[in-house]
């Protein structure tokens, strides 16, 4: 029921766009018939050599539509643009767009723009990660201008869930919205910074965080032995598929984020 209310709630944010084009449902129809096509093609291809692709995709979507609206602007190449701003220096998935927008131009010449190309791929990478396939309403226009400060505004993993909601509130979604596009999170990774603290050093304590599973803190600790950074599925059970396994994990204790396993525990989303 949830990969459905997914569906749903981004077919509803991608309304949301800054500039003033007549958004709906095959708008390239007629002026590039194959447009949808050529996305769906490539993503595909990209998918078979890294279905990881999945995960890139909805986050720089996410970021996208979250500071400004679904206009492209994370695409802008600038370095006072969102693209290169806090947690979007980690955002990646940019090469695939400009392979598509490539080809596109190549077919049709200014006439896809970006902020359609990143929709359309980020729905199609759903799909080809066991999630479901949903109409999208095209027609944006990029937008010129990128909000570089709007970037720290977005929800960071050890929010507390009053402000997770109040962040998606903003955004005119309910409760139910916002746990559904959490569930993104089903084919998401992190890096160990985002959650080290959790393994062994708890608010100061010294100890793990006691509302993680004690089974998932010893792997998790191996993971992250590493002298780098390394990064791991927020989903331990089917992390490179689009299902429901991420709330059962979060329910079991097996939330990776802070905030992930505080929804399993707060009265408002539990």
């Amino acid at each position: 029921m949830k990969i459905i209310k997914f569906s749903t709630v981004l077919s509803i944010l991608l309304i949301f766009p800054t500039t003033f084009a007549q958004l709906k449902v095959g708008f390239h129809n007629n002026s590039c018939p194959n447009a949808e096509t050529i996305v769906r093609n490539l993503v595909s291809d990209e998918f078979k050599r890294d279905p990881t692709i999945t995960a890139a995709l909805l986050r720089m979507h996410f970021h996208d539509c979250f500071v400004g609206g679904c206009d492209g602007s994370i695409l802008i190449n600038s370095t006072d643009s969102e693209r290169f701003v806090g947690p979007n220096l980690s955002v990646r998935g940019f090469e695939l767009i400009d392979e598509i927008k490539t080809e596109l131009e190549a077919q049709c010449p200014s006439n896809v723009s970006c902020a359609d190309i990143m929709a359309l791929a980020t729905r199609d990478s759903v799909a080809l990660a066991g999630g479901p396939s949903y109409n999208i309403t095209t027609g944006r226009r990029d937008g010129l201008k990128s909000n570089a400060s709007g970037v720290f505004d977005l929800i960071g993993p050890t929010a507390f869930v009053a402000a997770f909601l109040s962040f998606f509130g903003d955004k005119m979604m309910n409760t139910s919205d916002a746990v559904a596009l959490l569930g993104a999170h089903t084919v998401g990774v992190g890096s160990c910074s985002l959650f080290r603290d959790r393994l062994t050093n708890f608010n100061g304590t010294g100890l793990p965080d006691p509302s993680m599973d004690s089974a998932l803190v010893a792997n998790l600790t191996s993971i992250c032995a590493a002298s780098e950074d390394p990064s791991t599925g927020l989903d331990r059970s089917t992390p490179l598929t689009f299902d429901n396994a991420f709330f059962g994990q979060i329910r079991a204790r097996r939330g990776v984020l802070q905030l992930d396993q505080r929804l399993a525990t707060d009265e408002a989303t539990s």
